[in-house]
């Protein structure tokens, strides 16, 4: 298919050659990467988007693979169908990007997400290629994310999620736990699982945590407030279905379930609702909170319709 109808994405993924028993980049990278076939690669090459990641040089398909060398390449997803479905830009200023996610739209690229990203679209409405996310939610989750808007201030701002210095609460609709005396932490090991993008919980020490409060209690499903005070990938998902109660909506959890029809028909009813912390240039209390509804309602409309 014709590169002019490829979606590029903007910013280089890198890649440090592991070991591996391939003679050339092209018999590695098609090896590593069996989802994109060779004549990909070889377009790729042809066009300069294989490059060497210090210098910035071409590289060339017959170039040996050299374990340790570090390379760079500009993915491209052909065709890339739009996502119907708005940001919300909360808040912007030199250093700091708020945006109010909707379900669906993935953070970064990723897979066959290239063009419709939340970073894509923000370097393209904002004119910032300096934009980078300071923390991930999952696609199909809803809700705040942070961006640094600027290098030099980027490390203060990372600094309160390695630390712990943010308050971070989601909100999910999942079925009622009456059993339950609120609010409690549940604490586990999770790991990685099968197949390889999902989680589990594990026998051995916790190495995550989550508050679990509740705030409405309907007839068929609660409102939870969740409180993760650690961040391991997909921790809500499978904490929730761990205790009984798996969010409404999660295809994931506590099992995969094959998705047929209308893809935005059934958003995973998890918002990122709350961040909170202390701004680390200025001390200033900040606060935002997403504007979004967990209920099916005009938030999960597509951008076409009205949103």
């Amino acid at each position: 298919m014709d590169a002019m109808h490829a979606s590029p994405d903007p910013r280089p993924s890198h890649l440090q050659l592991p070991p591996g028993p391939w003679p050339t980049l092209l018999d590695g990278l098609c090896a590593r990467f069996p989802a994109i076939d060779r004549a990909t690669w070889l377009d790729r090459f042809a066009r300069g988007r294989v490059q060497d990641a210090g210098s910035g040089a071409a590289l060339a398909p017959e170039a040996p693979w050299r374990v340790g060398t570090e390379i760079r390449y500009f993915r491209e997803v052909f065709d890339e169908a739009a996502i119907p479905f708005e940001e919300r830009v909360l808040h912007v200023d030199e250093h700091l990007v708020v945006v109010d996610k909707p379900h669906f739209l993935p953070v970064v690229p990723a897979g066959r997400f290239v063009r419709e990203t939340l970073l894509a679209r923000l370097v393209a409405r904002l004119g910032n290629p300096d934009l980078a996310p300071l923390h991930r939610i999952d696609r199909e989750t809803a809700g705040l994310v942070l961006f640094s808007a600027n290098p030099a201030t980027r490390a203060a701002y990372q600094a309160l999620f390695r630390e712990r210095r943010i308050d971070k609460e989601y909100r999910a609709l999942a079925p009622p736990m009456p059993q339950r005396a609120f609010p409690f932490v549940h604490a586990s090991r999770i790991e990685r699982g099968e197949p390889f993008f999902r989680m589990r919980e594990v026998e051995g020490e916790a190495n995550s945590e989550t508050r679990v409060d509740v705030v409405e209690r309907g007839e068929a499903a609660w409102t939870y407030v969740l409180s993760p005070l650690t961040g391991r990938k997909h921790q809500l998902r499978v904490h929730m279905a761990a205790l009984g109660a798996p969010i409404l909506g999660d295809s994931l959890y506590p099992a995969p379930v094959a998705t047929t029809g209308d893809p935005y028909a059934r958003p995973l009813r998890l918002l990122a609702w709350r961040l909170a912390f202390a701004d680390p240039l200025t001390a200033t209390a900040r606060e935002f909170l997403s504007a979004r509804s967990l209920r099916p309602a005009d938030d999960d409309a597509p951008a076409d319709q009205g949103t």
